[in-house]
């Protein structure tokens, strides 16, 4: 009789989880249109892949600011934006830009943007699916009759210009709209001498130091912005899950390093004579690899350096030397001179500073027992960028939904919470309001290289995560 019960039992526990998921899968169909899967899927791919091809280059993905390619892009992006129900128009800096004002046109308005420039031998992903994905949100919007129904207005902002590749000065799109963008970047040239005054009229655009004032949005009329990116890094991979949510973008400083020594012949100076930049240039930089490894050996813990600055440093701290160069670069002489360059992020900018400093003081002191010069020029310095709190809480909200609903409701782990080591438009926009970002996955990490590679799940769950936010306006 027991057997019996116990054989009963068994087959009962099977056709309860053959039912349950049989429920589940017929749950989720019915759910499909829930989900919009051919608009933020299907068709936001297919548009990825179209922006893609646009290109100023044969054979591989290049568009900088304001080329013909870019031009050709903004056009095309225009026109998604119109699809979608937005007013669109192009402004002086040649950022694309799509309104709804939703209820109220006079409240403040939350701004969706990312770049539709790339880096040359570019991925189809960089910028362009933070752009795609917030159209594709609020076409679904639109088509479900939801559009007029935003709280407040809602503009989603193509910017020209974030890689900087053409006239070296990243940010020129989302800087103007900041408000932070000096008049003289009007005269930044290009390798060809063609100032960015210049390129912008050959596209009929007339910009002047006046309406290029003009172009900043006001700061009371502007809510909040938010950005999503392709991750660049591997984590979101390594933890098996689309979307994260960023909690800061890193603060960065370049710095160029001038080692001088004695030129000479390779054959005929003794080594215990020799005062050689070379071999000083590989011990400062097999320095900086040691000091950005273990922060904590380097730095005394004191009022300048406190303990959780040093903690913050060992988890996102990052140095790169990404050129070197020597004079006068012959196999059979030794160098006179080496130059190579530092770049030194990390969340924390007091922290930052203090490796600079402390990192500048160890090279010297290696240069003086080497018997070499060494100088040390800052090129470039951006502060930390942290993301609103707020915004922060509605952004891990609307990325744990997006989840949610695509998993149909099965076990999910908190967002991932994550530090953005590159810079991102949102960082020029911090200036202007307060900032977010949700980063998405992207296959091995690799981003700049026509291998990055976004699944298209995950592109939907990037649509569905900014339709979840515009939700919580409504």
């Amino acid at each position: 009789m027991i057997r019996l019960l116990f054989v009963l039992s068994f087959f009962s526990l099977l056709f309860t989880l053959a039912f349950a998921g049989s429920w589940s899968t017929q749950n989720l169909e019915s759910r499909k249109d829930d989900l919009h899967p051919e608009i933020l899927r299907d068709e936001a791919v297919a548009r990825l892949e179209e922006l893609g091809k646009v290109s100023d280059a044969e054979g591989y993905l290049e568009r900088t600011f304001m080329s013909p390619a870019s031009v050709r892009a903004g056009h095309l992006i225009r026109g998604w934006m119109e699809d979608a129900g937005l007013r669109t128009w192009i402004d002086q800096m040649g950022n694309v830009h799509g309104r709804v004002d939703g209820i109220n046109a006079s409240s403040m308005a939350i701004l969706i943007g990312s770049h539709l420039d790339t880096v040359v031998d570019a991925g189809i992903f960089d910028g362009s699916l933070g752009i795609v994905s917030a159209i594709s949100a609020l076409k679904v919007l639109n088509a479900c009759g939801k559009l007029g129904n935003l709280l407040r207005p809602v503009e989603v902002i193509a910017f020209s210009d974030e890689e900087g590749v053409r006239f070296q000065s990243t940010f020129l799109g989302s800087a103007a709209v900041a408000g932070i963008l000096p008049a003289s970047a009007l005269q930044f040239s290009d390798k060809s001498g063609v100032t960015v005054q210049e390129v912008l009229k050959e596209n009929s655009i007339q910009t002047s130091e006046e309406n290029l004032y003009n172009l900043k949005y006001e700061r009371d009329s502007v809510w909040g912005y938010v950005e999503v990116h392709i991750e660049q890094g591997p984590v979101l991979e390594w933890r098996g899950l689309p979307l994260g949510v960023v909690k800061g973008i890193a603060g960065q400083t370049r710095l160029k390093v001038t080692v001088r020594g004695s030129q000479g012949h390779a054959g005929t100076v003794p080594m215990s004579m020799r005062q050689d930049p070379m071999s000083a240039a590989a011990e400062l930089i097999v320095l900086l690899e040691s000091f950005c490894k273990q922060p904590e050996d380097f730095l005394s813990f004191d009022d300048h350096c406190k303990a959780s600055t040093v903690q913050s440093l060992s988890t996102s701290l990052v140095c790169t030397v990404g050129e070197i160069s020597s004079w006068p670069s012959a196999s059979n002489v030794i160098p006179g001179q080496v130059i190579f360059t530092v770049d030194v992020r990390a969340i924390d900018d007091m922290g930052r500073e203090a490796v600079i400093y402390e990192l500048s003081n160890r090279m010297y002191q290696i240069c003086d027992r080497r018997s070499v010069s060494c100088m040390i020029e800052r090129k470039h310095d951006a502060g930390a960028v942290m993301c609103d709190d707020e915004l922060h809480r509605q952004l891990k909200f609307a990325a744990h939904s997006a989840l949610k609903r695509m998993l149909d409701n099965q076990f999910l782990d908190e967002v991932p919470v994550l530090m953005s080591g590159a810079g991102h438009d949102a960082m020029a926009i911090s200036h202007l309001t307060k900032v977010g970002m949700i980063f998405v996955r992207c296959r091995g990490g690799v981003s700049h290289s026509p291998e990055e590679h976004v699944l298209d799940d995950d592109v939907w769950a990037a649509g569905l995560s900014v339709l979840a936010f515009l939700e919580t306006h409504m």
